[in-house]
């Protein structure tokens, strides 16, 4: 029976689908967790509610995850994007029991993911601030040679704050000041390989992990709280949410209410995609609490340079299938992870192109792809086939000891298997 729905990807998701989508206002969604390969009907429930669970932490949105006896997890459906959620009870039941564990833990820690981007670094300030609020010390992790142009200029914004910038601390002096009291949020990401120093994980008890993307298999072991939400925005939508719920003396200052404006409009690409009436709230409450849109546009922004290598890129884009647009850089020349998302992105916009990747080796020799998609095509899936992850309409990947010919050729692969309707 497995072998037969597994050949068929699961069609009963697509007529649940058809079936509810024109008879109920509310969104209904099938999620399903399916273990195999065990012989005892314990460690087959045991992974079966494993792979439920996977299911739902994506977001639900008719999915199924079946786990295998070896680990390996396989997933069908989540073809569309996730609803936005009406209510804010669940946002703020997680702003107080992260206040509770704020005051339990002797400091707090924040990180986000390697080679951070707007989102992740915003996201960072907003618990700062949160920890602050609840009269605790706290420092974000913060990895500078690794740090892409508009992270520097946001890091130049900083330093004119003396005591905001003196919260930000290098990964040699979190590694010596973590202690088992100590409480590390982790945010962005879930998944521990993504971190900016996996070390401090194996050094505290106390993890707290908030994040945007999509449930993948791999996941940060045992965190005390979790609060994933794959239909906001950017994890710098949801911690804006937490502040709100914060004490109401705690005051944010311009530039801290900036760096969370500057990460959700990345993430939202100036608020045209993933983005819900809840996204427009947090940027409301921002922009009240003096979120500088000018100052949004200047960290935003991009030199000649950059411009001149984007343009190249694109100039060498060729089209896939009709409607994906793939650009590929050189092998010889190194690109910012940043240029490569925001090339992505222009892509994006072009005529006719209904998903579009770039694939281009990094600064730490690693290959990345940036992919992007209007929707119709769901990127994640394909991600995911190739060792990475995100949203339906935002994803990445990245790959070791690869070539820019090779990446290409997996990623078309990959892109054949899920337009046969064999993703998984």
């Amino acid at each position: 029976m497995l072998k037969e729905a597994e050949a068929d990807h699961f069609k009963i998701l697509d007529k649940v689908r058809e079936k509810t989508s024109p008879i109920s206002h509310i969104p209904l969604t099938l999620s399903i967790g399916i273990g195999a390969g065990a012989t005892s009907l314990t460690k087959l429930g045991e992974h079966a509610q494993l792979a439920l669970d996977l299911a739902l932490g994506r977001g639900g949105d008719h999915q199924v995850a079946v786990k295998q006896l070896d680990g390996k997890v396989k997933f069908y459906g989540g073809k569309s994007n996730p609803v936005e959620k009406r209510t804010r009870v669940r946002a703020r039941v997680i702003s107080h029991a992260l206040s509770e564990l704020i005051l339990e833990s002797d400091q707090v820690l924040v990180m986000g993911h390697k080679s951070p981007d707007m989102d992740s670094i915003g996201a960072c300030i907003g618990i700062m601030k949160i920890a602050a609020a609840n009269g605790r010390y706290t420092g974000t992790v913060i990895d500078l040679l690794h740090s892409g142009s508009g992270i520097t200029r946001l890091l130049r914004e900083l330093k004119q704050k003396q005591e905001l910038w003196d919260k930000f601390i290098s990964i040699d002096d979190a590694v010596e000041v973590v202690t088992k009291r100590t409480l590390i949020v982790v945010v962005d990401t879930h998944r521990p390989s993504m971190v900016i120093e996996p070390r401090l994980l194996e050094r505290t008890d106390r993890v707290v992990v908030i994040d945007h993307h999509r449930r993948a298999e791999e996941f940060i072991k045992d965190p005390v709280l979790v609060y994933m939400e794959p239909y906001a925005s950017s994890t710098a939508e949801l911690v804006t949410e937490l502040l709100e719920y914060q004490p109401k003396e705690l005051k944010l200052d311009v530039i801290e209410a900036t760096a969370m404006l500057a990460g959700i409009a990345v993430d939202t690409k100036n608020f045209t995609l993933q983005t819900g009436s809840r996204t427009f709230d947090a940027a409301s409450y921002l922009r009240a609490h003096g979120a500088d849109t000018i100052l949004v546009q200047k960290l935003l922004s991009d030199d000649l340079r950059q411009f001149n290598l984007r343009a190249d890129l694109i100039r060498k884009t060729q089209l896939y299938k009709e409607n994906i647009a793939i650009a590929t850089g050189s092998d010889e020349k190194r690109y910012d992870q940043v240029l490569i998302a925001q090339t992505a992105d222009t892509l994006l916009r072009m005529e006719g192109v209904k998903a579009a990747f770039v694939i281009c080796i990094r600064d730490d020799g690693k290959v990345s792809i940036s992919a992007r998609s209007l929707g119709a095509i769901n990127v994640q899936l394909i991600m995911e086939a190739i060792g990475g992850g995100g949203h339906l309409t935002n994803a990445a990947t990245q790959m070791e000891n690869e070539t820019v010919e090779g990446a290409t050729e997996r990623l078309k692969q990959a892109i054949d298997r899920y337009l046969e309707g064999g993703m998984s």
